[in-house]
């Protein structure tokens, strides 16, 4: 799981980030530490706009990745990574 969203209701999103991401992100308005993920350093997205298209298809790649490489190697050869 690298990055959630309610299919219905309000929106938000959320990702796992790098530490200077984490920072960064969250000192921006509308964006939050993901409720019992902040520790992992999760962000909670709570409106689209908060961030650029650009910088949401930098930060779910990012989120992607990161996840990714904490995989076994053998989860890692499944999906394709490697």
């Amino acid at each position: 799981m690298f990055c959630v969203t309610p299919v219905e209701g309000a929106f938000n999103a959320g990702f796992k980030c790098s530490d200077e991401d984490f920072v960064e992100l969250t000192e921006r308005e509308h964006i939050i530490p993901a409720p019992y993920m902040a520790r992992n350093k999760w962000v909670r997205v709570e409106k689209a706009g908060a961030l650029k298209k650009k910088e949401w298809e930098e930060h779910v790649l990012k989120s992607y990745q990161l996840v990714a490489s904490k995989l076994t190697k053998k989860a890692q050869k499944e999906i394709g990574l490697i």
